[in-house]
């Protein structure tokens, strides 16, 4: 395509460098005619005109669209094959583009580099939250602070890794862990060399020392028998005091549709065991069958998962495992809240194990995950108030703080225009805005104000160096919320106009008209 554009911008006898939209679209006309393959009897000629004919129509889509174009003459091929320029607001200047691209080329940069070491990690702290469901209420009338349940944190993990890539063949992967309960901890640290055979395998040497079980020593290799099976294979020898502990571990998977798998999986040593599972995959959701014959654990599992087809990636799931164990029930859902970051939280409800809820956030390749244990027993309230309090409690910062914060950020951009052409005109620009609770009486300066910034949003409103604001509470406004809920609230607004500064305040639900001759702020004061 380069030396298509090129062409066609810069040959004398197509059509100039600084050419007019209308100038393009005759060149494009004319070259089109001449290279059309229909015009061409000869084979190799038609071919040759052919490759011409799409080089013609692919440069003018470049130079048709205005961005595209500055783009081209900014940064020739290379910028357009920058990802993102598709989301970026239109009508830029050059200079905004050339600031655009450093900004896509460092987001470039940073993918290509988590890619290549491709870390991750993990973050889990277990709470202990019985003391809310299963206190004895007579044991705490007599002793002081009784009334407050105990909640603690009696547990906690973290684990990362690091791929460190050595050739085009080799691997370096170093991953660790640190883990602490009830107050006694220990940690691990492990190195392994994985090296790719061939196109249809691998192989992996790891080394591992840690205070809690000793050092480990395995392999495990991987390898594709057909297009449609594989099997992975692996060993290890662990060193503690109680002498070697050898285990072996076989998985064979198959592919039975273009959405299914079948595992079935054989464990030998410390925890034997035979697992086979039934995995489906689709677009719309996930199923899983799993059943297990092992010692200690013998079960049966099912769980399915439906996805909602938005933006948002809404999931929500269910499962039932059953086993020597108990039985255990669990429910949930995740959502997608930010370009990098998932939300989940699941209920699980079980016997022996009670009532718990599990928080996961997945931001990027880190995850953060809260165990919360509520109760041994089965207690309807502890199943309520896990269900519902995450729920809640999501709507609440959705609606309060994260779509007020997101509005604000996609306001910005507007922002910056108006502000430009207020002054241009010498017009009206908010300087600072301020909305919510303030205290103005000298008796109650002990009070703490309560308010937040709406200086973006409130310029967001000015249109032709005016801003006017009907007679209704103004948390309803785009941008704003309600900082102190039943409250009496205002909005201070100081701002600029002719060059001049003004200021007001104004109560929540009075209406507003600026600019004013009487919000003018002397000179002399």
């Amino acid at each position: 395509m380069v030396s298509g554009v090129s062409n066609f911008e810069n040959e004398s006898s197509w059509v100039s460098l600084n050419a007019t939209q209308d100038e393009l679209k005759a060149a494009y006309r004319r070259l089109c005619m001449l290279y059309h393959p229909d015009k061409h009897r000869d084979p190799e000629l038609k071919v040759q005109a052919e490759q011409l004919f799409n080089l013609v129509h692919e440069a003018y889509e470049v130079l048709s669209d205005p961005q595209t174009r500055a783009i081209y003459d900014i940064y020739g091929k290379r910028g357009l094959d920058v990802d993102g320029w598709e989301v970026v607001e239109r009508k830029r200047t050059p200079a905004e583009i050339r600031e655009e691209y450093e900004r896509l080329q460092k987001e470039r940069e940073e993918r290509r580099l988590q890619q290549r070491t491709n870390p991750k990690g993990t973050i889990s702290v277990g709470i202990d939250a019985t003391d809310l469901f299963d206190r004895y209420e007579e044991d705490y009338e007599d002793t002081a602070g009784g009334g407050v349940p105990h909640v603690e944190i009696n547990k906690m993990h973290i684990s990362q890794s690091i791929e460190a890539p050595l050739t085009t063949k080799d691997t370096a992967v170093l991953s660790g862990s640190l883990s602490t309960h009830n107050g006694n901890g220990g940690g691990t640290i492990n190195l392994a060399l994985r090296r790719v055979t061939s196109a249809k395998g691998w192989g992996e040497v790891e080394i591992g020392a840690g205070d809690t079980h000793g050092p480990l020593f395995g392999m495990k290799i991987f390898r594709n028998l057909t297009p449609r099976f594989f099997v992975t294979a692996q060993c290890g020898l662990q060193f503690s005091s109680r002498g070697v502990r050898p285990g072996v571990t076989t998985v064979l998977a198959r592919h039975l549709d273009k959405n299914t798998m079948g595992y079935l999986q054989w464990r030998w040593g410390i925890q034997s065991s035979m697992n086979t599972s039934i995995v489906r995959d689709t677009k719309s959701s996930h199923f899983t069958f799993a059943m297990q014959l092992g010692i200690p654990h013998t079960f049966l599992m099912m769980s399915y998962q439906y996805k909602f087809q938005d933006d948002d990636q809404t999931k929500i799931k269910g499962s039932v495992k059953s086993g020597f164990f108990g039985t255990v029930v669990e429910y949930g859902a995740e959502r997608k809240i930010s370009r990098h970051s998932v939300l989940g939280a699941t209920v699980s409800v079980g016997v022996p194990q009670g009532v718990s809820l599990k928080i996961k956030l997945n931001r990027a390749s880190q995850t953060y995950f809260f165990p919360i244990h509520l109760t041994d027993q089965l207690l309807p309230s502890a199943v309520f108030y896990a269900t519902v309090g995450p729920l809640v409690f999501y709507l609440a910062i959705q609606q309060l703080i994260i779509r007020p914060y997101v509005r604000v950020l996609l306001m910005q951009e507007s922002v910056r225009r108006i502000i430009e052409a207020e002054e241009s005109r010498m017009g009206l620009i908010i300087l600072n805005a301020w909305y919510g609770k303030f205290v103005t009486d000298n008796s109650r300066k002990h009070e703490r104000a309560k308010v937040i910034d709406v200086t973006v949003p409130l310029q967001c409103l000015v249109k032709d160096s005016k801003l006017i604001l009907t007679e209704a509470t103004k948390s309803g406004l785009p941008g704003f919320y309600d900082p102190c809920v039943g409250e009496e609230k205002s909005l201070k607004v100081l701002y600029q106009f002719r060059g001049v500064m003004h200021q007001v305040l104004s109560g929540d639900t009075e209406p507003l008209r600026i600019p004013k001759q009487s919000h003018r702020i002397d000179a002399d004061t």
